[in-house]
């Protein structure tokens, strides 16, 4: 939505920034009432929010594996939940973060719903665990029995970033030329039949999925030509 960011406290007076606060309740007497102040508003679609697994590793260390699982699945989603990829008017880039998080969201629910888990399977588990730490594995190191995670978190990610980059590309009046939308065209038509195969593809034909969708949206947003070169090769390569 599109908010004015700078916001003003009605009891006290205090001032802050709803983009980096992401609430409307003062922080210096939690009044809910306040005004927003500055002229412009900005599409805004995320909260200031960490990528933190340190809690989840705990809960997967001490709890019960099944529950431990669940609670994992939460906190990622939790995540999620709270992230965006509009900053106060500026397009953010589909972060490896946002991925990890994606994807060991439907690691931990393979994992939860497998009678016996193999030692590879736990292990990529403990893996993703470390992604805010570690970051994204490797294509192949994704094991063949879990690479319909890696699809469907890349699937699902691309999905909500082309929902917001509508959005930004609206407010911003800017009209993509007809190699872009070609090209998004392309990755709208492939998300959407990797989600019908339920993410089961190939690693590294998900990862071209969201390497081509960066690529693009470098192009509308800087003019960078090679950058368009690129997603159209990585979704000819597939």
């Amino acid at each position: 939505m599109e908010i004015r960011g700078e916001r003003e406290c009605k009891e006290c007076g205090t001032r802050w920034s709803y983009y980096e606060s992401g609430g409307v309740s003062c922080p210096e007497c939690g009044s809910l009432h306040s005004v927003g102040v500055d002229d412009d508003r900005k599409l805004h679609t995320t909260q200031s929010v960490e990528f933190d697994l340190t809690e989840a590793r705990e809960r997967f260390e001490n709890e019960p594996e099944d529950e431990a699982l669940r609670s994992v699945a939460e906190t990622v989603r939790a995540y999620q939940r709270k992230r965006g990829f509009v900053d106060a008017g500026e397009l953010r880039e589909l972060d490896d973060d946002y991925l990890v998080a994606g994807e060991l969201r439907q690691v931990a629910d393979l994992v939860d719903r497998s009678f016996d888990p193999s030692d590879e399977e736990e292990w990529y588990l403990l893996r993703l665990l470390q992604g805010d730490t570690q970051g994204r594995p490797e294509p192949a190191d994704v094991p063949e029995s879990l690479r319909e995670a890696r699809g469907l978190a890349a699937a699902d990610a691309v999905r909500e970033y082309r929902r917001e980059l509508r959005d930004w590309l609206d407010a911003n009046d800017v009209e993509p030329d007809r190699p872009a939308t070609q090209v998004f065209s392309s990755l709208d038509e492939r998300a959407k039949r990797i989600r019908a195969l339920e993410g089961d593809v190939p690693p590294r034909e998900a990862d071209a999925l969201v390497e081509a969708l960066r690529d693009v949206v470098t192009y509308v947003r800087d003019g960078d030509e090679v950058a368009l070169s690129r997603a159209q090769d990585r979704l000819a390569d597939d």
